[in-house]
């Protein structure tokens, strides 16, 4: 019988969240770009008695992303993809969030289909921001979801003219998330497999940390302050959310998002906050 295998890429807070719940008992393929963080993050999981193979990953690259996929087959039967890699709207110009969050995640989704076994399930930790524009117009949602991601950042529409700072270029790329995930849900269940994503709100996380600590942190406490749950999340809460959406009990659920802020989208629609969209 093959080993069955994970594979998680990003090996931060909510990274590390999924595979500590996904991966006992299996062998998990561990992926990160930074290789200090990655090496940290194995050591972590292999001293917890974990099986474990780590694998530097450049998500922008395709090249990169189709060694991880080959590696992973190599390995056993690919039975969980989990994607938590992303850059956020203060780390990075729009250019290199487009590359990463939007491009990245749909070279993903296509690598991985030529690998996922019958039955498995692939997640792409996505985020709430996809749920802040009230959408593109149709012709370029259906180029979102459906174009060849190697054709995706040649669109005039992901021009830095029409993508004029790294807020929009989250925004876009988040919800390009949610569109390639009910795209992938067609070709991936050829295969018998399913795909989803998580929305998640203020994480608990070391970069959401980064993020209150910036000029942009007061933005994140009033988004805390004005959710119905006035508080951020454990990277667990959102693990639990994962095994759920990658386990049988979610056999039924496939091309969907689920949303896990804790109300900040709510609180928008209710007026309470602004929309950065």
């Amino acid at each position: 019988m093959k080993q069955e295998v994970v594979v998680i890429i990003g090996a931060g807070g909510i990274g590390m969240a999924i595979a500590r719940r996904q991966g006992f008992g299996k062998h998990i393929l561990l992926a990160d770009f930074d290789e200090k963080v990655l090496a940290s993050a194995a050591n972590e999981l292999e001293s917890a008695s974990y099986k474990v193979t780590r694998l530097k990953v450049d998500v922008s690259s395709r090249e990169s992303v189709r060694a991880l996929a080959n590696a992973a087959a190599a390995l056993g039967s690919v039975v969980n993809v989990v994607n938590t890699a992303g850059v956020s709207p203060n780390m990075a110009p729009p250019d290199r969030v487009l590359s990463v969050d939007l491009y990245g995640s749909a070279v993903v989704f296509e690598e991985f289909e030529r690998v996922i076994a019958p039955g498995g399930a692939g997640l792409i930790v996505s985020s709430m921001a996809g749920h802040m524009s009230a959408g593109l117009p149709a012709e370029q949602e259906h180029e979102l979801a459906f174009a060849p991601a190697d054709e995706l950042l040649s669109k005039p529409f992901l021009s830095s003219e029409a993508v004029p700072n790294s807020m929009v270029a989250y925004i876009v790329s988040k919800r390009a998330n949610h569109l390639r995930v009910q795209a992938s849900a067609i070709s991936w269940g050829k295969r018998g497999a399913r795909v989803n994503s998580i929305s998640p709100g203020i994480i608990a996380t070391p970069l959401a940390q980064h993020e209150l600590n910036s000029p942009i942190g007061d933005v994140y406490r009033a988004m805390i302050d004005a959710s119905p749950a006035k508080r951020m999340a454990s990277p667990d809460e959102v693990a639990v959310a994962a095994s759920y959406l990658l386990g049988p009990d979610a056999g039924f659920v496939t091309g969907s998002d689920l949303l896990i802020d804790g109300g900040v989208i709510a609180a928008m629609l209710a007026g309470l906050l602004p929309n950065p969209a």
